[in-house]
């Protein structure tokens, strides 16, 4: 899961994914992603990769924009194997 949250505000960002799109390297993969209903300066977004390096790379195309929180996440099936392990 990727919290991203917008320095510049909202527009800057459509702009830019509208121009160049979201700019993944190759292998890390966008699932879906929600905004912050109320203040619309916050994107919550579900990735998906085997590599995360991969969000360096990305990261680097966004950080004059955006300031990112990426939290490793397990689907609740998982995390309840994890807890009878």
């Amino acid at each position: 899961m990727v919290i991203e949250r917008f320095t510049r505000g909202a527009r800057p960002v459509y702009e830019r994914a509208a121009e160049r799109g979201r700019m993944l390297p190759p292998g890390l993969e966008y699932v879906d992603s929600w905004i912050d209903e109320r203040r619309l300066d916050r994107c919550f977004q579900l990735m998906e990769t085997d590599a995360p390096s991969l969000f360096d790379e990305w990261i680097a195309a966004w950080d004059d924009l955006v300031e990112f929180e990426v939290v490793p996440v397990i689907d609740s099936a998982a995390a309840a194997v994890a807890f009878r392990a």
